[in-house]
């Protein structure tokens, strides 16, 4: 959502339009001249007597002293700030007394922009290139942070007469997760505990507008936006469009007269808007005009082509897209009726003319121009014919608010006002060199031509606005200044013979707006002076009320030329849901008076809303959503829930609200839960939240489910080191927190792209070729999405045996994995050098916990020649090998200086793992007598564990072995740990593991470390 906003200082206008050339006028060289001053320097100066000399701010200021902006205080033009180049420095150049002498006062961030206060002259807000939001009650002395991550151009000062602090600041705060919130504070209190929020749901970001009388802000939930606003700081109330509008954009056009003008691009429009006007308070909008014309100007910004013409409250012009051609409409009645703009009876060339259209993007071909002072004087550019086009530009005018056109140039000019609107001088804008203005005393009807300058200038830029009221202008053309004084040739100051009267019309009708309207304006060809007070209202008396006083109220549609009828989607007898039974309301009659409309009597109290009693409903289209939109929220967080009833009693209806949890609470009405009720759920899960309406009428139900998590910080995924190909793996990931709600598992096996989605921890997948394989768990909770990666080598057969250590190894074992990997790749250089195995047929895997442990890995030849020379006999010749070696004590390595480390064959083996074929018939009685033996020397080390300090027993290894935790970026020494009983009971998990190496004939799996147990995720 965008809006208007004033800015901070004026500055030279944008460039000249496009060419020009003068026709009606006649020679002035015998005339008084005005008085033009050059001015020629590429350094930065000022002038105090409107361009006539400068002083160059650098002597002023250091000539070390580089400049990026100026800005004149709105309120005192004798209060000035410099802001210096942030690349060389940041400070800040202050003078109080017109630029004669500046004080320069470094600062601690860069300045982006200023915002001064309408009325304080001294309070200066800034904000920096870090989007932090600074403010200043000294004028820039000294600054004090307000705020952080404040969204650019969404800082507004208090309005009088609205806020009740002038200090109050409106800001559109943004917060870390991506969202936007409303705040305001006072600049010297705005502290977290003094902060408010108006609005207490997140806001959309770069939405908040504040305007006048209104707030705006825009809230998108579920892809569809929805629009609030506060008028004169009231609560915040949506804002209601046509039930079928569905706006994909927004933009505040005005907020003048107490009423809004929006343009909404709706879901089927591309490059072009509708125009909608609210009621007083700026919630019930109707349409005005369908296919108004969009473009983008140079900066990216939206521009509507629709003008607001100053001084005659009322009247507005646009243009409009109709099959494809753009066509000029203007309103006298805000957009109640709308008619072709009236073309002119003829050309400069007396060719009859048809039809006009002009122009309001200043981008592209000229512009609109009027002025409060000059009211009914309408300067556009445009062309003559079927449709808008930016080819064979002309200038027209209008002297009576729009009715009647003039073409004045047959090529684009600049045309501005001089002297209150008096005069109007006009400029041709050519690449080439010009220099040459005229001047037109009667409305443009004749131009008198003056030379500005000696020498052609380049001229590209402007400042006219201090000729409205000192007849002096200032031209730019490249590093030189002029200035034109038009003093001279005003002959004498106007007296009342000077003035004519004139009266507005609409096609011939005296009434526009409610009002009959006489002006006054100086007789065409009078060479005076006008003042302040010249031109303006003679006689203002109301007309009596008719059709095209009233327009069509909200949810009513016009049939024909006055007929307002409800829409297929409203429903005229349902009155408000703040009608509560025994009250009254305003039943509307379908139409409505134009806002700052001023008729009196006639069809007015027919079309006033007539007071009726609220009836009694029974609540009806119950809601209940989230704040945000979103169905998961955070364990141990606020939850904010809302109820909307479409139809009902909201102060006779009760209503209760089941979070369930266990937990309910219950209202006697809506007033209590306009804001939202707010939970915190104490566990992680789905929970149905149900919200229940009644009263004596009826009742009704809504239902919500609530994806409530905890957020996921770790996933560690457990797999087996080596596989058999064909046969099925049990993986499984293991995740930190424990008590997460549900997960969603994505698994990518291999080469894959198209993942496997489960709700369960767990999953089987069988290798169907040889080699190292990757496997990547994703685990989704929320918004989280943290993942880990394992792999794993998949063989025909294989063989594996438990290996342990010297027990000095334990005092230098960090448990991590980088020090276990470490040691695996030292263990296998040291088994090879000792055997002469072939490396790629061993494989050493270091277990987490203590006592240090191992498992070594026995596989098949990589080369499939030598594979099929051999066979699984081979295998145990190697594993005979390597068995004696480790026997003797030959396996040994020094981890430092004086710590040599042994390593041994667990005592307690299990069976060798190979291929389950019709050659491995004894596995089942393997497997039996492994699991007896394997029992009793549990029991047994459980008894005499403490008389047998070092050896380790793979029993009791898997018995107490701890699960190692693995972030899903990167590896920590201090990660998070747990404890194996989180997830299985000891005894359960070694018949698991057992089985798992004997029957399903994979290895072991790969274990998590851990020092602690795993942490529930608790309430904050």
């Amino acid at each position: 959502m965008s809006g208007n906003r004033e800015k901070a200082s004026e500055a030279l206008s944008e460039g000249l339009r496009p060419p020009h050339r003068a026709l009606g006028g006649q020679s002035a060289e015998h005339r008084r001249q005005p008085a033009c001053h050059r001015t020629t320097s590429q350094r930065a100066g000022k002038s105090t007597d409107y361009g006539t000399t400068y002083e160059k701010l650098n002597d002023k200021v250091g000539l070390k002293t580089v400049l990026s902006y100026l800005y004149v205080n709105p309120t005192n033009k004798r209060k000035i700030m410099l802001l210096s180049d942030p690349e060389i420095e940041s400070s800040i150049l202050i003078s109080s007394d017109e630029g004669a002498t500046y004080q320069k006062y470094r600062l601690t961030f860069y300045i982006q922009s200023l915002l001064f206060h309408p009325k304080q002259e001294d309070w200066v807000l800034a904000y920096s290139l870090d989007q932090k939001l600074y403010s200043s009650m000294d004028f820039g002395r000294r600054w004090q942070l307000m705020h952080e991550r404040i969204t650019p151009n969404r800082f507004y000062w208090s309005v009088a007469g609205l806020d009740k602090e002038a200090d109050l600041v409106h800001m559109e705060v943004r917060t870390a997760d991506g969202y936007a919130h409303y705040l305001t504070c006072r600049i010297q209190e705005c502290a977290e505990t003094t902060r408010s929020g108006p609005f207490a749901r997140s806001i959309d970001i770069s939405s908040l507008v504040v305007q006048d009388e209104y707030i705006f802000i825009q809230v998108t939930t579920g892809g569809r936006a929805s629009y609030y606003v506060s008028y004169r700081r009231e609560a915040f109330a949506q804002i209601k469009l046509p039930k079928y509008s569905l706006p994909k954009d927004m933009h505040i056009i005005s907020t003048n007269e107490n009423q809004v003008f929006a343009a909404v691009q709706e879901w089927n429009q591309n490059d072009t808007y509708n125009l909608y006007i609210s009621d007083t308070r700026g919630i019930y909008f109707t349409l005005a005009m369908e296919n108004i014309k969009s473009s983008r100007g140079l900066m990216g910004n939206i521009i509507i082509e629709l003008y607001e013409v100053a001084g005659i409250k009322g009247i507005f012009l646009a243009n409009k897209k109709v099959d494809d051609q753009v066509k000029t409409y203007i309103t006298y009645n805000k957009g109640r009726d709308w008619r072709l703009l009236q073309a002119p009876d003829m050309d400069l060339r007396g060719n009859p003319v048809h039809c006009l259209l002009i122009s309001e993007n200043p981008y592209s071909s000229g512009r609109i121009s009027s002025k409060e002072t000059a009211p009914g004087l309408v300067v556009a550019t445009g062309n003559i014919g079927p449709e808008l086009s930016y080819a064979d530009i002309s200038v027209f005018i209008s002297s009576d608010g729009g009715n009647t056109w003039r073409q004045i140039f047959d090529e684009e000019y600049n045309v501005w006002f001089l002297d209150w609107g008096g005069a109007l001088v006009a400029m041709k804008h050519t690449p080439l060199p010009v220099r040459h203005l005229w001047v037109s005393f009667d409305e443009g009807h004749s131009w008198d031509k003056y030379g500005f300058t000696s020498v052609p200038l380049f001229v590209d830029g402007a400042l006219v606005e201090a000729g409205v009221e000192t007849q002096i202008m200032t031209l730019r053309s490249e590093w030189q200044l002029v200035k034109v004084d038009y003093k001279s040739i005003f002959s004498r100051h106007c007296s009342e013979e000077d003035y004519q009267t004139w009266h507005l019309l609409n096609q011939g009708e005296p009434c526009v707006m409610g009002e009959r309207k006489i002006f006054k304006k100086r007789k065409p060809g009078a060479q005076c002076a006008l003042g302040r007070d010249s031109s303006g209202t003679v006689v203002s008396e109301p007309c009596v009320c008719a059709d095209w006083d009233f327009e069509c109220d909200y949810g009513y549609e016009r049939h024909g030329e006055s007929q307002c009828v409800p829409a297929f989607w409203y429903n005229p007898a349902s009155p408000s849901k703040d009608c509560s039974l025994g009250q009254s309301y305003f039943n509307s009659t379908g139409y409505r008076r134009i806002v700052s409309n001023n008729c009196t009597d006639g069809l007015r109290e027919k079309y006033t809303a007539k007071a009726q009693m609220c009836p009694g409903k029974a609540p009806h289209g119950l809601h209940v959503a989230t704040t945000d939109g979103r169905l998961v929220a955070e364990q141990g967080h606020n939850a904010t829930f809302i109820i909307l009833m479409e139809e009902g009693d909201l102060q006779r209806t009760n209503i209760q609200l089941d979070f369930g949890d266990g937990i309910a609470v219950s209202y006697a009405n809506f007033s209590p839960i306009e804001d939202g009720i707010k939970h915190v759920y104490k566990s992680a899960g789905i929970f149905q939240v149900t919200a229940y309406a009644e009263n004596n009428l009826g009742s009704d139900t809504a239902v919500l489910f609530l994806h409530v998590v905890c957020p996921v910080e770790h996933v560690h995924l457990r797999v087996p080191f080596v596989a058999i190909r064909n046969k099925e793996v049990n993986i499984s990931a293991v995740v930190w927190p424990s008590q997460l709600g549900t997960l969603t598992y994505f698994w990518w096996f291999g080469n894959s792209t198209k993942p496997l989605i489960t709700l369960d921890s767990s999953i089987s997948f069988t290798f169907l070729a040889e080699g190292t394989n990757t496997i990547t768990v994703q685990v989704a909770a929320g918004n989280a999405l943290i993942q880990d990666t394992k792999d794993i080598a998949v063989h025909e057969y294989f063989q594996s045996q438990l290996l342990s250590f010297s027990p000095n190894l334990d005092y230098h074992n960090p448990d991590i994995p980088e020090w276990r990997q470490d040691i695996a790749n030292v263990i296998k250089r040291a088994l090879v050098k000792v055997t002469s195995v072939p490396e790629d047929q061993i494989l050493v895997a270091v277990l987490p916990g203590l006592p240090t442990s191992a498992e070594l890995f026995i596989l098949p030849p990589k080369n499939l020649t030598e594979r099929r020379k051999g066979n699984e006999g081979d295998l145990e010749q190697i594993v005979e090998t390597l068995f004696n070696a480790l026997n003797q004590n030959l396996v040994q390595f020094e981890l430092k200086p004086g710590v040599q480390v042994i390593v041994y064959v667990t005592q307690l083996t299990l069976a060798p793992l190979v291929d389950s074929s019709a050659g491995h018939s004894s596995s089942a009685v393997l497997m039996l007598l492994s699991v007896v033996f394997v029992g009793l020397a549990v029991f047994l080390i459980y008894k005499f564990k403490r008389k047998i300090p070092w050896i380790n027993i793979y029993a009791q290894v898997q018995h107490d072995k701890e699960q190692e935790m693995i972030g899903s970026v990167s590896q920590s020494e201090n990660a998070p740990k747990i404890t194996l009983s989180d997830f299985t009971e000891p005894e359960e998990l070694l018949d698991k593991e057992l089985d798992t190496r004997v029957i399903g004939g994979i290895a072991t799996i790969a274990n998590s470390e851990s020092t602690k147990e795993i942490p529930n995720c608790t309430s904050v």
